[in-house]
């Protein structure tokens, strides 16, 4: 093998540490005798398996009792993860990782066979991964994914225990950022076998590679607390010994629990973030994250009229909610992919690949296609229920859009906020008519967005379908893969596709502010993916 690029890590974790220490050089003299950090989320933890773990809660969680080939850092830059260094063949096919030893929270050591094991079981059919799709590049993933080769045929093995070479179907330039993510995380296959189903159903029947382990979790309860891990490789370097989480759904409590300090951080909503904008604490952070509105067109003639499809986005005035409702430094959306995700020559994709009149607010004329749309269906009015969570955020978006929805003639919308958990459920299994639905980007690169929305894909809830958008998504991943300006033309063209055809009704990009302790210090957070890391964070005095 002819080998193009060697990526030594230990150089970018020396950036890292300097980047790290900017936020507060930590001390044993400037550490408080309590290294217990209390944060707040926004629901429950819903899922530790990282084969079917789809959220963002649950993947902060693992992201810190677990660890892959690599990780993301400040500015969503990879650093080193198990991975000390890593290569890629001339051709861009194949890429070497090399391990370093470490081992599991139960004393086993971390193998290259841990993470084939891994990457076949979430790639299996009978495992029903929404995340098997990551893996489309690599050897064989489409056509085990679609039953015709069995797991064991995927593109990678392992060469010893502390060498995994992985043969891709074509470059991905992106490929590193890839097994950064949840989903290519290592699994240890003694522990499903030993645990079965119980596995990562709770904090007790799961084993973790991470900075911690999570020592308490019911599966069910409002509330998990994760422990500093000791067989962590880079233990020395973890300082907080164990990191509180409580779901807090108020955001006034959230409030008083932080004002009583018994949290450390909270996330702000409401006139909160417009009240503390100036207190020492706030933060305000930049998310990857769209919230957008997903129609189900599989059966239902009015939500498959194009017509109908965008004058439920017309009605909406984006730059009114943002500015007026939210406050919290939200953006109206120009398209699912987030603004400053992916720059191309000083060019922004969200804007480059904007369609004005798939999200601006325009109501005469949202009135108007409306009723050509019940006039082509053959109705004289329409109801609708409007799924969505049952947080602030949640309420907030789907008492708003139906303020915007009741502006259309003879249409009714019927608002349902319920239980984040139980609407990622209906969501997934199409129990719904219309869904506030949220995507964070995965990773810094507009196809992590863009490839929800293939025919078929397991995120595409409203199985909205284009055989265009489809063409220009596989040239994209394909044909185009190594040629980065004809790839970004692809992805460009496919986003006008889906907003032109109202496939989806993008909203607004999600701002993220925060009141956070000045004294929690090295905490990282990075745009994409799970967003945090606490691995170096530490309580000073």
């Amino acid at each position: 093998m002819k080998v193009k690029s060697i990526v030594k890590l230990g150089t970018v974790a020396s950036l890292a540490t300097v980047l790290l220490a900017a936020c507060g050089t930590s001390s044993s003299s400037s550490k408080a005798k309590d290294q217990t950090l209390h944060l707040m989320e926004t629901s429950s933890l819903s899922s530790m398996d990282n084969a079917k773990a789809t959220d963002i809660i649950s993947g902060e969680t693992l992201n810190n009792t677990g660890e892959g080939l690599l990780r993301f850092g400040k500015n969503s830059k990879t650093l080193p993860g198990l991975a000390k260094s890593y290569s890629k063949s001339k051709d861009g096919l194949t890429y070497t990782f090399n391990l370093r030893k470490s081992q599991w929270s139960n004393g086993e050591k971390v193998t290259a066979q841990d993470f084939v094991y891994s990457w076949q079981r979430t790639i299996a059919p009978k495992t029903g991964s929404q995340y098997a799709y990551l893996y489309a590049d690599i050897k064989n993933a489409n056509a085990i994914m679609k039953n015709k080769k069995p797991a064991s045929a995927l593109g990678v093995k392992k060469d010893g225990d502390y060498k995994l070479v992985v043969t891709l179907e074509h470059p991905v330039s992106y490929f590193p950022t890839l097994v950064a993510q949840q989903c290519f995380y290592p699994v240890n296959k003694k522990a499903v076998d030993k645990y079965g189903k119980k596995f990562a159903t709770d904090a007790k029947h799961n084993v973790y590679n991470g900075p911690f382990k999570l020592t308490k979790w019911s599966g069910t309860s409002d509330d998990w607390t994760l422990t500093k891990n000791p067989k962590y490789w880079d233990a020395k370097v973890v300082k907080l010994q164990h990191v509180k989480y409580s779901a807090v759904k108020d955001p006034q409590t959230a409030l008083s629990q932080y004002q009583s300090g018994k949290l450390d951080a909270i996330f702000l909503s409401g006139q909160q973030p417009k009240n503390y904008k100036n207190n020492k604490d706030f933060h305000s952070r930049v998310s990857s994250r769209i919230t957008y509105v997903e129609l189900n067109q599989r059966k239902d003639t009015m939500l498959k009229n194009k017509k109908a499809r965008q004058a439920l986005s017309m009605v909406i005035n984006r730059q009114q909610y943002v500015n007026k409702v939210m406050q919290d430094g939200s953006k109206a959306a120009t398209g699912i992919v987030s603004s400053g995700l992916a720059i191309r020559n000083g060019k922004d994709f969200s804007k480059t690949a904007s369609v004005p009149s798939a999200t601006s607010y325009n109501l005469d004329k949202a009135k108007t296609l409306w009723k050509q749309a019940l006039k082509e269906t053959g109705r004289k009015s329409y109801s609708i229920t409007l799924l969505a969570d049952d947080t602030p955020a949640g309420k907030s978006a789907t008492e708003y859009i139906q303020s915007q929805w009741a502006k259309l003639d003879n249409f009714k919308v019927t608002n349902s906020n319920i239980p984040y958990k139980t609407r990622l459920s209906r969501s997934q299994n199409g129990q719904f008519e219309a869904v506030v639905s949220g995507w964070s980007a995965d990773f810094p690169d507009p196809i992590t967005d863009l490839s929800l929305f293939t025919t078929g894909n397991t995120y595409n809830n409203g199985r909205w379908s284009s055989k265009s958008y489809d063409k220009l998504i596989d040239e994209a991943t394909t044909t185009n893969a190594n040629k980065p300006s004809a790839r970004w033309q692809n992805l460009v063209d496919a986003q006008k596709v889906m907003l032109k055809d109202q496939g989806i009704i993008p909203v607004y990009q999600t701002g993220m502010p925060q009141l956070m302790k000045s004294k929690v210090k090295g905490v990282v957070y990075f745009p994409v993916g799970a967003n945090w890391d606490y691995s170096r964070a530490y309580i000073a005095k």
